[in-house]
């Protein structure tokens, strides 16, 4: 069985469908989404009916995101956050007007259905953006901080490349898994556009909502499949530049 994770998708529909056709799908692969499945291009709800649709027919895991909160916050209860609004959910919004009463259902469903965090057999950890609590992610006194947090990636990002984990300086939070796998804070930002590895942590987003591609990894064997930027495929929309 193959664990085989993706990155923060932002809408982008058209990348998600044209990545999974580079994969030879096995009924046997376990696919684990590291949220923010929304608010980017203009394929927010149809993204997630084809998640919804996809689950049906493969083993999924679906990580929650802060723009999966988000959004599930303006359908539930018509909270309209102008950060929200500003950072991709006016077009999310708009995507949701073509949906009946019915779909929106199994939307919430879906977004209730989210899980916060995930951790496997082998102490791998999947969660969309990282944590605080020393003990882990399941110690946090705020929840909602596995999809806000950035300090984790900050902290794996400035760690010398020689300090091992038998090191004092070392960090705690680190040594509590086997690998980390996270989103929510784009590579692109550091000149990458593919998956990039510091400690143990691996980021997974390699900046689909702006000028990068949507990715799949491996974890046992570290092989990635991309889609082409999704620019590309939306060339008439802006995206979340």
């Amino acid at each position: 069985m193959r664990t085989l994770v993706i990155g923060d998708i932002h809408g982008g529909l058209k990348a998600i469908e044209q990545v999974l056709l580079k994969l030879k799908l096995s009924e046997t692969d376990l696919f684990i989404f590291l949220g923010d499945y929304v608010d980017g291009w203009s394929d927010a709800a149809g993204t997630v009916s084809f998640l919804i649709q996809f689950s049906e027919a493969y083993d999924c895991i679906f990580i929650r995101g802060n723009h999966d909160h988000l959004t599930y916050r303006y359908l539930k209860h018509d909270d309209v956050n102008p950060m929200w609004l500003a950072y991709g959910g006016e077009t999310t919004k708009k995507s949701y007007v073509k949906l009946s009463s019915e779909e929106i259902e199994k939307h919430l469903l879906f977004y209730e259905n989210c899980t916060n965090y995930h951790i496997d057999t082998q102490n791998r950890l999947f969660v969309h953006a990282g944590f605080t609590n020393l003990a882990g992610p399941q110690y946090e006194y705020f929840d909602k901080l596995v999809f806000w947090d950035r300090t984790l990636w900050e902290m794996a990002r400035s760690l010398d490349a020689n300090i091992s984990e038998e090191d004092e300086r070392y960090p705690q939070r680190l040594k509590l898994f086997k690998e980390i796998y996270i989103g929510h804070t784009p590579v692109t930002r550091m000149g990458s556009t593919v998956p990039v590895n510091f400690a143990n942590v691996w980021n997974i987003d390699t900046g689909a909502a702006f000028k990068g591609p949507l990715s799949i990894i491996d974890v046992d064997t570290k092989e990635v499949w991309q889609s082409d930027p999704v620019h590309q495929l939306y060339p008439s929309e802006m995206g979340r530049n």
